[in-house]
């Protein structure tokens, strides 16, 4: 990517509805300004997903990962507005995660916008619960116990780019591993568990910041209260990332945790999986076996009402969330750009000095998906 790449794009501001135009120059923000001539399209800073699993047919977690693959997957994603991305690995065996970690990191040495939109990865597992439904479609036969060791493993198959962790904080020694974590520069979130809001506590105490899609990855039964979603909600040190695809929260619990975490601890993430963007049929995969994709985007095992994961995009998620939250398509954005960007470094905002990671897109209130129409990253179009 040029160093000297400079430009301007112009659209209209999702806060007021008025022409905007953003400058840049050298792969930062030089001004952001109203202008009277823009465009009809709206635009933003570009969209920062903190768990993707794969889309497009592309699998992070299928044990064949390479590098061509990776690059393959950012840029389907620059095409739905999501400009900077943490590639996400489910539990498995070491061998298949240092294998996996081994490629993104040789995809980002060969490519510098892979290294510009890759800032990071998030490793869900292997240190969850292994119990029937917080695991999810977590194999079963690879959920260990946290070890700081093997994660250094992971850091030495990568390079150091392992940024987040999500763990269960129901084992023993989680504190422990959480500063560990901490002290190592890797985020530690909490996830697929069944622990007790003691338990909870006691992990947000060490330093844990994030619940990762809070409401899913968790018993069908809790106790009515207290339960580790009322506690992960109350806290104001957590923040909490949401699956927004219409199927993994309904409407009404996903506005009311909404409301519960507030607008600056709130994250959309699309927890997109290989089959995002494909058309809807039975499909044989390698995590959740057969799976069935309908035309409303729900995917799960045929003839049960169980998940196996999200096939929407970021870009979906982002207008699906401002429909069933009743949301502003400023707020929105907010929860999928400046929000989880702080978990990723100075990323998600239009402003003087930030990356000039940028998109235009079409949407009307009541659409279920951005009509991405540009992309820059780092100025440059993609």
């Amino acid at each position: 990517m040029s160093a000297s790449v400079s430009g301007r794009v112009r659209g209209r501001d999702p806060a007021t509805g008025r022409g905007v135009e953003v400058r840049f120059e050298d792969g930062a923000v030089t001004g952001v300004e109203a202008c009277a001539d823009a465009p009809a399209d709206w635009v933003s800073a570009g969209l920062v997903d903190l768990q993707v699993n794969g889309y497009g047919g592309i699998d992070l977690n299928d044990g064949a990962l390479t590098a061509e693959r990776v690059t393959d997957l950012a840029r389907l994603l620059w095409t739905r507005g999501v400009t900077t991305f943490l590639p996400t690995l489910i539990t498995a065996s070491e061998d298949s995660l240092t294998c996996a970690l081994a490629a993104i990191s040789k995809a980002r040495r060969g490519d510098p916008r892979l290294a510009r939109s890759i800032p990071g990865i998030h490793v869900e597992g292997p240190f969850i619960s292994p119990a029937d439904g917080p695991r999810g479609a977590h194999p079963a036969a690879h959920v260990r116990p946290p070890d700081p060791a093997e994660v250094a493993r992971w850091q030495a198959a990568c390079g150091d780019l392992v940024r987040m962790v999500t763990i269960s904080p129901h084992w023993d020694g989680t504190a422990e591993f959480v500063r560990a974590m901490d002290a190592g520069g890797v985020q530690v979130a909490l996830g697929h568990t069944d622990a007790d809001p003691e338990m909870i506590l006691a992990a947000v105490d060490a330093g844990a910041r994030l619940s990762t899609h809070l409401g899913n990855g968790a018993s069908a039964m809790l106790p009515r209260h207290p339960n580790l979603i009322w506690t992960q909600l109350a806290d104001d040190r957590l923040t909490a990332s949401f699956i927004a695809d219409g199927h993994h929260l309904p409407a009404a619990p996903f506005k009311a945790m909404l409301r519960a975490k507030g607008p600056e601890r709130a994250v959309l993430v699309s927890d997109s999986v290989a089959l995002g963007g494909m058309p809807p049929g039975i499909y044989d995969t390698p995590i959740g076996g057969r799976v069935e994709l309908r035309e409303d985007g729900w995917l799960g095992t045929p003839g049960t009402p169980y998940l196996a994961g999200s096939p929407r995009s970021l870009s979906e998620a982002v207008a699906i969330a401002a429909v069933m939250a009743e949301l502003s398509l400023a707020d929105a954005l907010e929860l999928a750009t400046v929000n989880p960007g702080r978990f990723v470094g100075r990323r998600g905002a239009l402003e003087v000095g930030a990356p000039a990671d940028i998109i235009t897109f079409g949407w009307a209130p009541g659409a279920h998906e951005l009509a991405v129409s540009g992309t820059w990253l780092g100025g440059e179009r993609v």
